[in-house]
């Protein structure tokens, strides 16, 4: 009963919260990111995210998260380069920083992508021919939109330090964009930029790729919670006829609805202020680890008959608990890259070389679950004939007697 009023509790907790208004990018920092040679010119990613088109939300007061506007906006950012740097330029042009905002087409191509480009900076002989102007980024306009890709510019006055104009960019269109640094000027080498740009979706802070997600997770919140009261209940109810097992059914259906609650409640979080929160994706990760090594052990251990056939695992308990142990270091390791404070829409490289262990151990689980299972079923079809050849014994052994 105790575990049942429990139950009920976080139902009601979680029904209240989960009325509450939600809305639907987030807050990129740049802390002395470094920029990257990319044929004559050096590049540094700001961002990627799937942005809605705005729209207008009747009594939305313009300070809420859920006011209908979508925008990037540029908010301090400045790039500081060395002083040699700004000693040897005095005698030139000023070097000049430049920000583009592409919006990525349905044929993944680029408005404007100046990254198709092998050498995206403005030679001089490209300037002689009046093509571009030389130590710019070379970019071809959208045809839709002749406004895009946004482009701004920061210059060095002989300052060591070059400041990025404040700007708000609307986004009128749905789709993919992407933030690009640039600089051609190889004497900026060393070049790093400070601040933060802001990226928001009509109903909030949360990207386009995961503003599904909070919803889902809520739903799978929800129905785990009901889930939970039901077994909770029966589980109080047969608690003297309760198997081992069914204990570790129980563990699975508690892990799941903390990681599904966990979940909701990062990414709700995320959608208001525009910062993952690193406290709850940790644990919500966390939680989800242990849930599904937890699962992939408690199907393993049952096809290989503990509890039918065999009492207990034996000798294979410790090569059960070291395949378990792997898969959830490996599972943890990845799931914290990939989610621990990320906010934008694109996996790091990082993931395709974390994904391989856990996909390695992943069939590894299957392919034990299926050999042991196989083995049980032998043992479970062979079990009825000695039980009927050791009767049939027992019966002529009584007649001889008699």
């Amino acid at each position: 009963m105790a575990s049942s009023s429990l139950s009920l509790s976080l139902l009601l907790s979680f029904l209240l919260l989960f009325f509450f208004h939600s809305a639907i990018a987030s807050v990129h920092d740049y802390s002395g990111d470094i920029f990257e040679n990319k044929g004559n010119a050096f590049v540094l990613h700001g961002g990627s995210e799937g942005i809605y088109a705005s729209v207008g939300v009747p009594n939305a007061t313009a300070a809420s998260a859920g006011n209908g506007d979508s925008f990037i906006r540029f908010e301090k950012i400045i790039f500081r380069r060395s002083k040699e740097a700004a000693a040897s330029s005095k005698s030139t042009n000023s070097p000049k920083v430049q920000a583009v905002v592409l919006k990525l087409r349905i044929e993944r191509q680029s408005e404007g992508q100046p990254m198709e480009v092998k050498k995206p900076c403005c030679t001089p002989d490209l300037a002689k021919l009046q093509v571009c102007t030389e130590g710019t980024v070379i970019y071809r306009p959208s045809t839709q939109n002749p406004d895009w890709p946004q482009l701004l510019a920061a210059s060095f006055e002989g300052d060591v330090i070059a400041t990025l104009p404040s700007k708000s960019i609307p986004i009128t269109k749905t789709g993919m964009y992407n933030l690009y640094f640039f600089y051609c000027d190889p004497q900026l080498d060393g070049l790093v930029v400070e601040g933060k740009t802001i990226w928001k979706n009509p109903t909030g802070y949360l990207p386009g790729r995961m503003a599904p997600l909070m919803n889902f997770y809520g739903f799978m919140s929800l129905a785990l919670v009901l889930l939970g009261v039901f077994w909770f209940s029966q589980y109080a109810r047969f608690w003297k006829e309760v198997l081992p097992l069914q204990n570790c059914i129980t563990l699975v259906i508690a892990l799941g609805m903390f990681e599904m609650t966990l979940w909701y409640f990062d990414y709700v979080e995320f959608n208001k202020t525009g910062v993952r929160p690193r406290g709850t994706t940790f644990w919500a990760v966390t939680f989800g680890s242990i849930r599904r090594t937890v699962a992939r052990v408690v199907i393993l251990i049952v096809s290989m008959g503990y509890g039918v056939v065999r009492p207990t695992l034996g000798g294979l308990t410790s090569k059960v608990i070291m395949l378990g142990g792997t898969f959830f270091l490996a599972s943890e390791v990845l799931e914290l890259v990939e989610n621990v404070g990320t906010v934008s829409d694109l996996s790091g490289k990082a993931r395709l070389f974390l994904v391989l262990p856990v996909a390695i151990l992943d069939a590894f689980f299957i392919l034990w679950i299926f050999a042991s299972l196989s083995r049980t079923l032998d043992k479970l079809q062979f079990s009825p004939l000695l039980t009927g050849k050791k009767n049939d014994g027992q019966a002529r052994h009584l007649q001889k007697v008699h």
